[in-house]
C-alpha cells in the first residue's frame, strides 16, 4: 500500500486550515506551448488594434467633416482663410463667370440637404427647410433638372422638402426615385443597389439602439440603407465609449463599413456606391452621361459630398460648391458660407435664367423614356462594377 501524505492548505484570511487534500488532487500547471503564446499575442494584437482603431475614430470625430485645413502656424487665421478663398472663391462673387461657362449647356443641380438647404440642428428630426429655401428650390427645379442627394432616408428628406418635381437620392444615393408623376412605375423607384442589405441594416439599427442607450445624447437613426449614429449632443468625453459601442456591433457585420459625416457615424453596405456614383447615375438617366452640353453643379457641406465633388473634378465637367464658414480640404471649386448663401445663389440662378429665357418657357424635367420606365442603358454596366 502506498504511503500518501496529506497536504494542508492554509487559508490566510481565516488564519486556519481551509482544506486537507492529497497531493494528487492539487491542480497541476499546464505546460506553456508555442501555440498558446501565439494565441496570446494574437489576442493582445486584436485588443491593441481595436484600441488604436477607436483612437483613430475619435480623432476623426473631432475633425468633423470635411477635414479642416491644417494651420500652417505661420499665418494668422484671417490670412489662412483669405489664402483658401483664392482657391475656392465665393460662388456668389463668381456668379457671372459661372453662368458664362454654362452658355449653350444644360445646368443640372444636385443639392445636399442638412447644412445646405437646412441649418444643422441638434435634433436631426427637427431639420426643417425654411419656407424661403423651399421656394428657391421649387423655382430652380422649374428651369433645371434638380436632385436632392443626401445620407438621410429618402422618405424622411421628402417629408422635409415636400416638392414632387425633384429627384431624390437617399441613403447616400442607394435609394433613388424620380418625379412620380413622370414615371410609369407607380412607385417611381429608379435604383436601389443595396436592397439585399435591408434585413441586415434593420438588425444593426436595433443593436445600436440598445448599445448606445447608456450614452446621453446619442441618437440612432434608421436611414433605410444605412444607419446613422448622431453624436452632436454627446459630451466629448463619451465619444470614445460611443465609438467602442459602434465598433462592437460593426465587428459582427463584415459586409458593412463605417463612414463619417458632420457629427455622425454612419454604417453602410460595403458596395462601391456613394454620392458620386449617384450623381453619375442621374446624369445617365437624364441622358447626359456622355454629353458635352451639360453642366452639373453639386452643392454640399459634408465629407460625404466630397465623393461627388471628386467625380465632377475628374470629369472636368461642372463644379462643386462647398458650404462652409471655415477653410477645409475639398475637391469643390467654389464655396458658400451657409444655407442663406445657398438660397441667394439659387435665386440668382433663377433670375438669370428668366432674363435669358425670353420666351418664358420653363424647363420641365423630361428624362429619356428608358429612364422613366426604370431601365436605362448603362445600368447593367454600372451594376457589374459594384
Amino acid at each position: 500500500m502506498t504511503n500518501q501524505q496529506n497536504v494542508m492548505v492554509l487559508d490566510v484570511k481565516s488564519r486556519g486550515v481551509r482544506n486537507v487534500l492529497p497531493p494528487s488532487s492539487l491542480p497541476v500547471a499546464k505546460p506553456f506551448l508555442p501555440q498558446d503564446l501565439k494565441m496570446l499575442l494574437v489576442k493582445r494584437f486584436e485588443t491593441e488594434k481595436g484600441g488604436a482603431k477607436i483612437n483613430v475614430w475619435v480623432d476623426s470625430m473631432r475633425a468633423s467633416s470635411p477635414t479642416r485645413v491644417k494651420s500652417t502656424g505661420s499665418l494668422p487665421e484671417t490670412d489662412e482663410k483669405s489664402a483658401w478663398i483664392v482657391h475656392h472663391p465665393s460662388a456668389l462673387s463668381m456668379f457671372e463667370q459661372i453662368v458664362a461657362v454654362s452658355k449653350g449647356k444644360q445646368i443640372v443641380m444636385f443639392l445636399d440637404y442638412d447644412g445646405t438647404l437646412s441649418p444643422i440642428v441638434e435634433d436631426p428630426d427637427q431639420a426643417f427647410m425654411p419656407t424661403e429655401m423651399r421656394a428657391a428650390v421649387r423655382d430652380v427645379a422649374r428651369y433645371f433638372p434638380t436632385a436632392i442627394v443626401t445620407g438621410r432616408c429618402r422618405d424622411k428628406v421628402y417629408s422635409f422638402v415636400k416638392l414632387a418635381d425633384l429627384y431624390y437620392a437617399g441613403s447616400h444615393g442607394m435609394d433613388i426615385k424620380g418625379p412620380s408623376k413622370r414615371c410609369k412605375n407607380k412607385k417611381g423607384v429608379l435604383f436601389q443597389p443595396a436592397s439585399e442589405f435591408l434585413p441586415m441594416i434593420d438588425e444593426v439599427y436595433k443593436a445600436l439602439g440598445e448599445k448606445t442607450k447608456s450614452i446621453p445624447g446619442a441618437k440612432v437613426e434608421n436611414n433605410k440603407f444605412c444607419v446613422s449614429v448622431h453624436f452632436r449632443c454627446v459630451d466629448e468625453n463619451s465619444w470614445a465609449a460611443l465609438a467602442e459601442q459602434v465598433r462592437s456591433v460593426l465587428n459582427e457585420y463584415p459586409k458593412l463599413k463605417l463612414t463619417q459625416g458632420r457629427k455622425v457615424l454612419e454604417i453602410r453596405p460595403t458596395i462601391k456606391w456613394d454620392k458620386g456614383r449617384a450623381l453619375e447615375f442621374l446624369l445617365e438617366a437624364l441622358g447626359y452621361a456622355n454629353s458635352n452640353d451639360v453642366l452639373p453643379v453639386y452643392i454640399g457641406d459634408d465629407r460625404t459630398d466630397e465623393d461627388a465633388f471628386k467625380v465632377l473634378r475628374d470629369r472636368g465637367q461642372g463644379f462643386g460648391i462647398l458650404v462652409s464658414k471655415v477653410p477645409k480640404e475639398t475637391n469643390a471649386s467654389y464655396s458658400l458660407q451657409e444655407p442663406s448663401e445657398v438660397k441667394e445663389f439659387l435665386r440668382r440662378l433663377v433670375d438669370w435664367k428668366k432674363k435669358t429665357n425670353k420666351n418664358g418657357i420653363c424647363f420641365m424635367m423630361q428624362p429619356r423614356v428608358d429612364a422613366v420606365t426604370c431601365i436605362w442603358p448603362g445600368q447593367l454596366e454600372l451594376l457589374d462594377k459594384i
